[in-house]
Parts: C-alpha cells; sequence; structure tokens
C-alpha cells in the first residue's frame, strides 16, 4: 500500500516538474504569437560589466513615465502604457499603481524613484540570452551601435501581451544581432 503511493506521489512531482516549466513558455509563446510588437530604444551599456556570462545587458531609453500618483515608493509594481512616437519606438504615456481603462497596451514595471511628476523604473526584460562564444561580441556590437552617429539604429524588439513582456530580439541596423555579430565575425575573419 505504500508503495502505492510512493509511486502516485512520484507521478505527481514528475509532472509538477514538467507542467510548470511548460506552462512559463506557452505564456511566453502566446506573447510572441498574440502580443503588439514595440521597439525599445537601447543606451550605452555599462563596460565596466563584460563578463556577465551567456547574455547581453541591456539598457533602454525608456525609463521614465507621467504619474498622476504622487504615492508610489521604491519596489512598487506598477502599469506603464505603452505608445508608438512618431519614429515607431515604444513610448511611455502614463504609469499608475492601479490598472487604468486605456485602450493602450501596458507593462508591469519595478517603481524606482518618484520626482514631480514623473517616476523611473525598471523594465523586466534587460537581459537577451545568446551562445556563449557570441555575447561578448554582441556587448560590444551593441555598444559601438548605440555611440554611433546614426541615431535609432538599436533597439529591443519587444512583444507585449496584457502586462507580459518578452524581448524577442535586439536589432542593430533592423537586423537580428546573432546575425548581425555573425557577419561581423566573418567580416573581421577574412581580412
Amino acid at each position: 500500500m505504500n508503495k502505492i503511493y510512493l509511486i502516485i506521489g512520484f507521478v505527481i512531482m514528475v509532472a509538477a516538474q514538467w507542467f510548470v516549466p511548460g506552462q512559463m513558455i506557452v505564456e511566453q509563446e502566446s506573447v510572441l504569437k498574440d502580443g503588439t510588437a514595440y521597439k525599445f530604444k537601447t543606451m550605452p551599456i555599462d563596460p565596466s560589466d563584460p563578463l556577465r556570462g551567456k547574455y547581453i545587458n541591456l539598457n533602454f531609453e525608456m525609463q521614465r513615465a507621467f504619474t498622476k500618483d504622487s504615492m508610489i515608493d521604491y519596489g512598487n509594481d506598477l502599469y506603464v502604457y505603452l505608445k508608438n512616437d512618431a519614429d515607431g519606438f515604444a513610448k511611455a504615456t502614463i504609469a499608475s499603481r492601479e490598472k487604468l481603462d486605456l485602450k493602450q497596451d501596458y507593462i508591469k514595471v519595478e517603481a524606482n524613484y518618484y520626482y514631480e511628476d514623473s517616476i523611473s523604473f525598471s523594465v523586466p526584460f534587460n537581459t537577451f540570452y545568446m551562445e556563449e562564444s557570441k555575447a561578448y561580441p554582441a556587448e560590444t556590437l551593441v555598444r559601438q551601435a548605440n555611440r554611433d552617429s546614426i541615431l535609432n539604429n538599436c533597439y529591443g524588439l519587444v512583444y507585449v501581451k496584457d502586462d507580459r513582456a518578452v524581448l524577442d530580439n535586439v536589432m542593430i541596423d533592423d537586423e537580428p544581432i546573432k546575425d548581425y555579430v555573425a557577419k561581423h565575425i566573418k567580416e573581421n575573419t577574412q581580412l
């Protein structure tokens, strides 16, 4: 009788271990399939932390939003509503601790600090995972692209659905970063 309970418990444990990551994958794929794509402008990456591992760290230009709520504290969850600007990049329209009845996409972020009528925040999609051998060259190329005189040539392509946001790709000159890095490495090895 105890063996049956152990087997049932084991089966439930194994099923739960597959269900949780499976559910996370399904949710992310749903956002990528049915969500709205937004381009988030990047800013230069902190050059003092090049050994981050198998991902590149991104800073986004959009870090502040107007708010009517002066009682926001550090670490509060916020809803930041989005629209595209004239150049097709994501722009924060308003931030609130409560969901607003607006016909706009929104992302859930963490509040940093309040100043006058605006709030700074941290987005949950500031890392982009890559093959280890290409992560450092990618970080270097993103840094160079952000310092380039051509504006808006480096951005994160983020899909938004409800309050979920998924960073799909990092683009340089409208080319996916993995392709851009591969092309750059190939060009430099042929010299």
